[in-house]
């Protein structure tokens, strides 16, 4: 089984579920991990946050993994009081959504998507681990589904855009920056994309972190997403 084991990675976890039964079994399978504390998220009255940033806790990071069935109101609302402030990243671990909701929770700030059915202990874990380290967690079919999706959005804009009409936005992006989207639109994870393109991992990091703050883009989900609606990629 997948073991966090290096202290400089520690993640704070918090789990968001509807019934207790789910919470305990999410539960089950992090608090195994040496590099993840589990607590407990603080009600709103005092203050939506892990109860360890309130003690004077630190971590390196913190991870909300929020189990749903659906995307209705409440869920909606206890996604978005979780991202208030965006400094918790999300791993959604989701029944089923449709592409409207897929296109909802990625725009929300969701880091990671996995499915209930296959949230195996290991894909846990590393849905966990990535989404601490920045990186964007989706099946391939929803990859799949959200690319189809916006190819589709293009092809009604280019439609109804007049001849000789431009598609414009406030901000470009530079040659590096599409390139980096285009790698991580195929999935590919940060190592790989350093690789391919003969940079460092770090340098990558600060290519889509300048992107993201720039843009004001969530995640890397949204920045391709973005990209692919307004045509760089």
């Amino acid at each position: 089984m997948p073991v966090l084991t290096d202290r400089t990675d520690r993640v704070t976890v918090t789990i968001h579920a509807a019934d207790p039964l789910s919470r305990a079994g999410v539960l089950s399978l992090l608090e195994r991990q040496p590099a993840v504390r589990v607590v407990p998220w603080l009600p709103e009255a005092e203050g939506d946050r892990p109860a360890a940033e309130a003690a004077g806790g630190h971590a390196e990071a913190r991870v909300a993994v929020m189990l749903i069935d659906r995307v209705d109101e409440r869920s909606t609302a206890e996604l978005r009081r979780v991202l208030r402030g965006g400094e918790q990243r999300v791993v959604l671990v989701a029944h089923e959504l449709r592409e409207s909701e897929l296109f909802s929770v990625v725009e929300y700030g969701v880091q990671a998507i996995v499915w209930r059915h296959q949230a195996t202990e290991e894909r846990l874990v590393t849905a966990v681990r990535q989404a601490a380290q920045g990186e964007c967690v989706l099946p391939p079919d929803v990859i799949g589904r959200v690319l189809g999706q916006m190819h589709r959005l293009r092809r009604s804009q280019r439609a109804t855009t007049p001849p000789g009409a431009a598609c414009t936005t406030l901000f470009g992006m530079a040659p590096r920056e599409t390139d980096v989207l285009r790698l991580i639109s195929e999935g590919l994870d940060t190592r790989q994309i350093s690789e391919k393109l003969c940079y460092s991992e770090r340098t990558v990091k600060n290519i889509l972190h300048g992107l993201m703050t720039r843009l004001r883009l969530n995640n890397r989900a949204h920045a391709v997403a973005y990209a692919l609606r307004e045509g760089y990629i």
